[in-house]
């Protein structure tokens, strides 16, 4: 049975390509890649691989809180029986050196005992800000890496009929923010295909279009690689213009203020 396309944009034409894309790839030009990207799994094709996210380490915090407390624990029951024991001592023989340090000692314990409390929280948020900053650094360069290109996927979907839908999605690059860009997913070509056509005539139909998507891709890839290096050198070109405009105006505000300050001068006279 023949499919039907419920929306069509023919794969591998430039339909999604807007009229003045030169003027877009210039607002695209040296920015880096929204990282709200990592969490909307939408706005990228699904193969794009993202970054892990950070998930806390609550098993390594209860073990080092744990070893906090069995610590305090210690020190406190250690202090006090070091205590009692000089007090004995001392009551039974009176002030000895041994008797003296066991009650130095035992009231020291008996002091910072509270301590080790504070020692192990301040070493598990210590972790866990350190694993905290390696997955930021982990997510920054993987946003820097992304370019601002467009992107194609076609991915499968099968309905409560055993219909099989296949779509072709588009993911424009787009500013946003200061310095940013985003993606939009937009669905520019579908089709669906009913439950009693041949798997093979379907699957071969789907990797047809994930070749195209593919092919496009890559066109986009190299397009997008032009310009940018186009750009960049305009751009140089500026800046280099734009410097050489600055020295010269410095060279004649120099001169001016000479000229004016020989004005200033009274006249020679014979």
């Amino acid at each position: 049975m023949a499919h039907k396309d419920e929306h069509t944009a023919p794969p591998g034409e430039t339909q999604g390509q807007q009229p003045n894309a030169t003027s877009q790839s210039e607002q695209l030009l040296g920015r880096i890649a929204d990282e709200h990207l990592v969490s909307e799994p939408s706005a990228l094709p699904v193969a794009f691989a993202r970054p892990a996210p950070m998930l806390p380490n609550s098993q390594r915090r209860r073990w080092i809180v744990g070893v906090g407390a069995t610590l305090t624990g210690v020190t406190l029951v250690g202090g006090l029986a070091l205590i009692i024991a000089a007090l004995v001592g001392i009551v039974a023989s009176g002030f000895g050196a041994l008797e003296i340090a066991a009650l130095a000692v035992g009231l020291v314990l008996l002091a910072t005992h509270w301590g080790w409390v504070h020692v192990a929280e301040f070493t598990a948020m210590t972790l866990d800000g350190r694993q905290e900053r390696a997955a930021l650094e982990r997510t920054g360069r993987w946003l820097a890496a992304i370019e601002p290109y467009t992107r194609y996927e076609v991915s499968t979907d099968v309905g409560e009929d055993g219909a099989i839908t296949i779509v072709r999605t588009r993911h424009r690059p787009m500013p946003s923010g200061e310095g940013k860009f985003t993606f939009v997913a937009e669905v520019e070509h579908s089709e669906v295909h009913s439950g009693d056509e041949p798997g093979a005539v379907v699957a071969e139909r789907a990797e047809s279009l994930r070749r195209q998507a593919a092919l496009d891709t890559d066109r986009e890839r190299q397009r997008w690689s032009e310009l940018a290096g186009e750009l960049e050198t305009e751009q140089m070109r500026r800046e280099q213009e734009e410097r050489l405009k600055e020295a010269l105006r410095a060279e004649s505000q120099a001169l001016s203020e000479r000229i004016n300050a020989n004005l200033r001068d009274p006249p020679l006279e014979e």
